[in-house]
């Protein structure tokens, strides 16, 4: 075998384990239950339209995709994990949004370049693997004058930081993949888009998050529903003194992040990065 059929064969793998990753759980109640504004946030951010030819990269079950096509734009929702699409063709239905749903890897987008108005990605293109070439992708398929908007968490976030706190107990990540909160860092995404694009806007936001009573319920949700989660725990499997470990330094997370000063419930800012430009001409 050469080093390059090598190298397909190895992304190949890595990109079967994260689809199998986000197919796990039940990403889309996640995203319904907790960050159910964020798509909206986006779609309204890159000013999408009626008569806009619009990609959702890494769409999920359409956060920011059925925002877009409710706004009147004629909207690809894309992602890796099409096990995700089922939920998300039945909130578009129940909201009366039409659509269209492809699979498509992040990183090797199967459309033509500047095929779209805008292109955007809500907490979702973050988790390809190989930032620059998801980068080039976003920046290719979208026309010039266009608009690329993307909402990713920072590294500083509770979620940068739930990640962090999971790190070691995680299988160590493939040789070439970055850390997802990198995209939530301003510099590193301007130096992945470069002189490509233009009129920059970056802005830190937060979400609240105060559907979680205690801390310990926060933990158990993100047990049961999120993918990446999942898998830390089905890695360190049959290993329980590391499982309560990762237990305990869960809890300790939403704990030091509550900011409900005795209000009966968990309350969490969960920080994020909305970056929009133009791609240039």
């Amino acid at each position: 075998m050469t080093m390059q059929n090598s190298a397909a064969e190895a992304d190949r793998a890595l990109k079967s384990k994260h689809r199998a990753m986000w197919a796990q759980g039940d990403y889309p109640s996640l995203a319904a239950e907790v960050i159910p504004e964020l798509g909206a946030i986006l779609a309204e951010a890159c000013g999408v339209r009626s008569g806009q030819r619009v990609l959702d990269v890494g769409a999920g079950s359409g956060n920011a995709a059925i925002p877009a096509a409710l706004a009147g734009a004629d909207v690809v929702a894309s992602d890796l994990t099409p096990e995700l699409f089922e939920a998300g063709r039945r909130v578009a239905e129940k909201q009366g949004a039409r659509l269209t749903w492809q699979e498509a890897d992040a990183e090797a987008l199967p459309f033509g370049d500047a095929e779209f108005d805008a292109v955007l990605s809500c907490v979702g293109v973050m988790f390809a693997p190989h930032h620059q070439q998801a980068a080039d992708e976003l920046v290719r398929v979208c026309r010039p004058g266009g608009t690329i908007g993307l909402l990713s968490w920072t590294p500083q976030s509770f979620i940068g930081r739930m990640f962090a706190a999971m790190k070691p107990y995680a299988p160590p990540p493939p040789p070439g993949a970055q850390p997802p909160p990198l995209w939530g860092d301003e510099d590193h995404v301007r130096a992945l888009l470069g002189d490509r694009v233009t009129d920059v806007s970056a802005e830190r936001r937060t979400v609240r998050v105060d559907r979680f009573e205690t801390p310990e319920m926060f933990r158990d949700y993100f047990k049961e529903r999120y993918g990446p989660t999942i898998s830390v725990y089905k890695n360190i499997a049959g290993e329980p003194d590391r499982a309560a470990a990762l237990d305990g330094a869960l809890v300790d997370l939403a704990r030091d992040g509550d900011q409900g000063t005795g209000s009966g419930g968990t309350v969490l800012e969960w920080e994020y990065l909305l970056f929009t430009a133009r791609r240039a001409g």
